[in-house]
């Protein structure tokens, strides 16, 4: 068992504590998290990211596996800053922090098909000279992606509430989980961010591009389906502030628009790493 794979071990171990104090906290409505809450929470969150800045060593990789610890660590940080300053965010976790470790685990299993670190023209151009254009549109799309999983999780959420409600059939889980309004609620305002951040990872996409080839706009699988997300998110937001859409009808919209982002920030990247590998 290599030492990189030990590692991983431990950064997902990271996300088990507050996962557990989470889901045996008091189900009231008017609990509040402890200390031991907020504790376990700054441990998933800097677990993850201490790895992956060991793991990147001061330079973008575009492997699978990187690929899904970043995108780990970002979602963990972001959640945690979210859960800190709005109100009932940190219900999420029974949902998030259980994804993100699953995630963990396919970022192994990925490490373990795929050993050799894939490097691609944009790793090659960032270890060769940083271009501001470029690292400023990784980390725009890193934080967008991240922003539409905490959106993609609250609509689940909202989701198996409006179903227990429906059913008359609360289980402990959903006990635990914001109402329907705070879901939607967190739901639109992580929308709302990742729209306007998508835009503008596109925007900065598209000037990395010219600087590079002389184009504004490469039409391959990441670009199209980033457009396309975009798209998707923009119409559920205007359908939103025109209707009041919202509930299953909205939730639907919200995994189809993260499931346009997960295929073109990680689906590529499965294609290449493994089917193609």
């Amino acid at each position: 068992m290599s030492v990189t794979f030990i590692h991983g071990l431990v950064a997902i171990a990271c996300l088990f504590p507050v996962a557990f104090v989470s889901y045996r906290g008091e189900a009231r409505s008017d609990y509040t998290p402890n200390a031991a809450f907020w504790g376990s929470l700054a441990l998933s969150a800097l677990g993850p990211f201490i790895w992956v800045l060991v793991q990147l060593s001061g330079q973008w990789q575009a492997s699978l596996s990187s690929a899904l610890w970043v995108t780990i660590a970002a979602t963990m940080m972001v959640f945690a800053m979210l859960a800190w300053s709005m109100r009932e965010a940190w219900r999420l976790t029974p949902l998030l922090v259980p994804y993100m470790a699953l995630m963990g685990l396919i970022a192994l299993a990925a490490q373990a098909a795929s050993p050799t670190t894939v490097i691609d023209e944009v790793v090659a151009s960032v270890t060769a000279g940083p271009d501001g254009w470029l690292i400023l549109h990784i980390a725009v799309s890193v934080i967008t992606f991240a922003l539409v999983t905490i959106a993609a999780v609250a609509a689940l959420a909202a989701f198996l509430q409006d179903r227990a409600l429906k059913l008359k059939r609360p289980t402990k889980l959903t006990h635990k989980l914001p109402s329907v309004a705070d879901c939607g609620d967190l739901t639109l305002r992580m929308l709302g961010w990742g729209e306007g951040i998508l835009g503008l990872g596109l925007i900065t996409g598209m000037a990395a591009e010219y600087k590079a080839i002389g184009a504004l706009l490469a039409f391959d699988h990441k670009t199209i389906l980033s457009i396309l997300a975009f798209v998707v998110i923009g119409g559920l937001l205007f359908a939103h502030h025109k209707t009041g859409l919202r509930g299953r009808k909205a939730a639907r919209f919200v995994l189809l628009g993260y499931l346009l982002l997960a295929l073109g920030y990680i689906g590529v990247k499965v294609v290449t790493d493994i089917i193609l590998a």
